[in-house]
């Protein structure tokens, strides 16, 4: 199914649009030039019907992420959570992907357009595993990048802005060519960074290790799976990692709001470890699904059910 031919609605500058009505302009600035803003963000199902998870920092995200870029986001973050609230409740989604996106419209073309407006969008609709349910359960493969991740001051990193995912799907187009399920960016250093729109760790006996957040975007589910770990009184170290660590540990996963937590089972050709999904990354990846679901004992607080939002 088309992404633009669905039934439901999607609030567009403060109004609920009928999915099919909800279009811009081709000569809208943010289509030509990348400059905007986006989120990933998760609604699952629960006994307390439908929460979204960490609403607040996602939208928190958002709204750093426009400031990183010089835009003026229009609305409040008390009023883009609404606004996703409202998405999800009004498509009658029990879980869901949701989309919010600031952009720049078609008031002006041009590096130098001075008279552009900042637009905000939000969508929500069914998306399941990001990667299958058979990857989730017995794991991925995947490949080192040829294509390089961002230079810290050639864009900027700590945004999650449009135009940076042009190098995420080059890398991942890549590995997907090549027969793997992900691709793995090293940082200009050589260092490990990230998947194509993953945050990835690595476990060597009783210690997790995850690479610095230089380059590579601030996951707020790898967040989560950090404190977790703490929770779980598991060792975490944040250092530099080479790729040929992660061929020499005892496991790897991937974490994200679209990925969850997905083991890694092999990278470049070389089996991590035995080649299946490890103890450490199985008992966390229970424990996050556990915790979006509202059956963890800790951290209630970071799901939004949607009675609560005012």
């Amino acid at each position: 199914m088309s992404m633009s031919d669905r039934d439901g609605f999607i609030w567009l500058d403060g109004d609920l649009v009928p999915w099919r009505e909800a279009k811009v302009h081709v000569l809208t600035h943010t289509l030509h030039y990348g400059m905007g803003a986006f989120e990933g963000v998760r609604a699952y199902k629960t006994d307390k019907g439908t929460g979204i998870f960490r609403l607040e920092d996602h939208t928190k995200r958002l709204i750093n992420s426009t400031k990183i870029l010089g835009m003026k986001i229009p609305y409040s973050q008390k009023e883009i959570e609404e606004a996703q609230k409202i998405v999800v409740e009004k498509n009658n989604l029990k879980s869901g992907y949701i989309r919010p996106m600031c952009f720049y419209g078609s008031e002006g073309m041009g590096l130098r357009a001075d008279n552009l407006k900042e637009h905000l969008m939000v969508a929500a609709w069914e998306w399941g595993s990001y990667f299958s349910d058979d990857n989730l359960k017995n794991g991925i493969r995947i490949k080192t990048s040829s294509y390089t991740r961002h230079h810290v001051n050639a864009t900027m990193c700590k945004a999650k802005a449009n135009g940076n995912y042009i190098n995420s799907m080059l890398a991942l187009q890549e590995a997907l060519n090549c027969g793997f399920d992900e691709a793995l960016l090293l940082d200009v250093n050589g260092y490990v960074a990230e998947g194509s729109g993953e945050n990835i760790f690595i476990v060597n006996g009783k210690t997790i290790f995850t690479p610095e957040v230089n380059s590579a975007l601030d996951g707020i589910t790898r967040r989560t799976v950090m404190q977790i770990a703490e929770d779980e009184g598991i060792e975490i170290k944040v250092k530099n990692i080479t790729r040929d660590e992660i061929y020499i540990s005892d496991e790897a996963f991937f974490t994200g709001t679209a990925a969850e937590v997905t083991p890694i089972i092999e990278i470049d050709d070389t089996k991590i470890h035995n080649g299946v999904p490890g103890k450490t990354t199985k008992a966390l990846q229970n424990n996050y699904f556990n915790l979006i679901r509202g059956e963890y004992d800790k951290h209630n607080e970071w799901l939004t059910h949607l009675s609560e939002i005012k």
